[in-house]
């Protein structure tokens, strides 16, 4: 059973692009209201398929650098990298299906 990695920017680059396996960044606010229905769908994901796929969130207010690098114009935001090429890209909230169904294409 995995589960969701919080980071910060200082742990982007080694968490996110030093790793791997795709990695599923999961960008959030804690004012969000649409981030609070989208969380339980990524952790269900995380501990769905946290064997092929590492997870992580990172707080947008707090981690600047990483929201720009991303170019995160909104939130929840999800990019899926692997081999520090953006797979993914994502902005609005999604419902466990549509994410299985858009990370199903990136995962062997």
């Amino acid at each position: 059973m995995s589960s969701v990695l919080e980071i910060t920017d200082p742990k982007f680059e080694a968490e996110v692009f030093d790793t791997d396996q795709p990695v599923l960044v999961y960008f959030w606010a804690a004012w969000c209201g649409p981030c609070r229905l989208v969380s339980p769908s990524i952790s269900a994901i995380a501990n769905t398929y946290g064997d092929r796929l590492k997870v992580v969130k990172l707080e947008v207010d707090s981690n600047p650098d990483a929201r720009s690098k991303c170019k995160v114009e909104g939130v929840p935001a999800l990019r899926l990298f692997k081999d520090k090429e953006l797979l993914l890209s994502h902005e609005g909230a999604i419902g466990k299906q549509q994410l299985e169904t858009m990370l199903s294409d990136h995962l062997n």
